[in-house]
């Protein structure tokens, strides 16, 4: 058998795909995979760091800017429309896929659509709450379209085709127990973990913030063990900070760059404070752990927002937005969330009650029955 996977643009629209196509080699011996992306995306990197063969697609978004730069970016994704169609044929053409799935990104459009009209079987996978410009466009075309909530469903013209599988979640995620993940960390003491992040490259917005909380935390005596990751972008201003404010000594505090030991921690935590990308969703939901969440305000069609307002709606998430956050404000939030066993335990079972533990093998019973 032979898949394409197509996908790009961010992480979480790229390690769904790389899911699927390791579930796959274990359940399908001999399958051939071939992912296709844009030539400089991001997603080569990763798709190549995993083994897999990649193939590139030149297409484009339009921008919305009316600069020069603007118009002559519009003007080069003119060109990648009339392109890219011609450039996808000729992939499917070589590798004779008997499936394409795509999970999000500019690439997938014309590999879908022309694989669609080929009559080969098509499914794409919505990581976010709300669909985004490739997923609306392919509706039409895709035989099935894969979401992570019940709620989505709403948000399709024909819901027909719309299965909730969930987002798959990396494995090593559920190696440990809550209480074996801290153990692993040394926490030995019964106080609480607090775990905050805000993407891999951070947001200098959001990290001043954070210097606030540290305040609160040293000053009301440490009450919880906290893990911090800061991002490339802001470490060493973090660092200078931290220093220059006695925040270095708080023992409890654990200010990193990033958190290599991703797994191990979010599975000791106990609270999350993060923003509300499609993979971290799938992840705290999946490991039923509280959260406050401050959706970034900077993506495409607010979808953030949308996907912190149904765990917000499911009582598993408290949400703040960015322009009404402050440091003191996230401290209490977080404070009056691991004071109350009794709402933590309600945030536990709103989280779990969205959470897709064998999301990657619904995705695969779902596009598997489309090429029977």
């Amino acid at each position: 058998m032979k898949v394409i996977f197509t996908c790009g643009g961010s992480a979480g629209h790229v390690n769904p795909a790389l899911a699927l196509a390791g579930y796959m080699e274990q359940r399908l011996p001999g399958v051939e995979v071939l992912f296709v992306g844009t030539p400089d995306g991001m997603e080569r990197r990763l798709v190549e760091q995993n083994g897999y063969a990649f193939r590139a697609v030149k297409i484009s978004g339009f921008s919305r800017n009316i600069s020069w730069n603007g118009l002559r970016e519009n003007g080069r994704t003119l060109r990648h429309l009339v392109t890219a169609p011609r450039e996808a044929q000729t992939i499917l053409r070589e590798f004779q896929p008997d499936l394409v799935v795509g999970t999000g990104g500019y690439a997938s459009y014309p590999i879908i659509r022309c694989a669609a009209k080929a009559g080969i079987p098509t499914a794409v996978h919505e990581s976010n709450m709300v669909p985004g410009l490739t997923t609306k466009m392919l509706e039409r075309y895709a035989g099935r379209i894969m979401v992570g909530f019940e709620e989505c469903r709403q948000h399709y013209r024909r819901p027909d085709k719309v299965v909730v599988t969930g987002t798959p979640v990396r494995g090593d995620f559920f190696d440990l127990s809550h209480s074996q993940a801290r153990q692993k960390l040394g926490l030995t003491d019964g106080r609480a973990l607090v775990v905050s992040f805000w993407g891999s490259l951070g947001a200098d917005y959001m990290n001043e913030h954070m210097l606030d909380f540290f305040r609160c935390e040293k000053e009301n005596g440490e009450p919880f063990h906290h893990i911090h990751a800061v991002g490339r972008r802001r470490w060493e201003v973090m660092r200078r900070e931290l220093a220059a404010r006695g925040l270095d000594k708080c023992a409890s505090l654990d200010v990193r760059e990033y958190i290599y030991d991703m797994a191990v921690v979010m599975r000791a935590a106990d609270l999350v404070i993060c923003r509300a990308g499609a993979s971290t969703v799938s992840e705290i939901t999946a490991l039923a752990v509280p959260a406050i969440v401050v959706p970034s305000p900077y993506v495409p069609n607010n979808h953030q927002e949308k996907n912190a307002r149904i765990l917000e709606q499911r009582g598993g998430a408290q949400v703040i937005l960015e322009a009404d956050c402050t440091g003191d404000m996230l401290y209490r939030a977080a404070a009056e969330i691991l004071g109350n066993e009794e709402r933590r335990a309600a945030m536990r079972r709103g989280m779990a009650s969205m959470g897709i533990l064998n999301a990657t093998e619904r995705i695969y019973d779902t596009v598997m029955a489309l090429t029977r």
